[in-house]
C-alpha cells in the first residue's frame, strides 16, 4: 500500500510503499502520538521515522490485492 505523509513547513510529501495493513498503519500513527517519532517499515525493509510534532498528514493508497496471470508479484 503506497503511504503519503505531509511534513509541516517542507514542500514535498514522504512517499513510499509498505506491506502494513490500513488498519496497521492508523494504529501505528495514533500510537506515535505519544511519542517523539512516527516510526514505519517500508516495503523493501527499510525504515521511515518522522517527528511527530512534524507531522501534517497521513493518507494511504489502497490495499495492493494479490495479483493473477503472468507477471502478477
Amino acid at each position: 500500500m503506497e503511504v503519503r505523509i505531509g511534513v509541516q513547513n517542507v514542500a514535498r510529501e514522504i512517499t513510499f510503499e509498505t506491506t502494513l495493513t490500513a488498519d496497521e498503519l492508523v494504529a501505528a500513527v495514533k500510537a506515535a502520538r505519544g511519542s517523539d517519532v512516527l516510526e514505519l517499515t517500508d516495503d523493501k525493509g527499510g525504515r521511515v521515522i518522522v517527528p511527530t510534532e512534524s507531522i501534517g498528514y497521513v493518507t494511504t493508497g489502497a490495499e495492493k490485492k494479490g495479483g493473477v496471470g503472468f507477471g502478477a508479484h
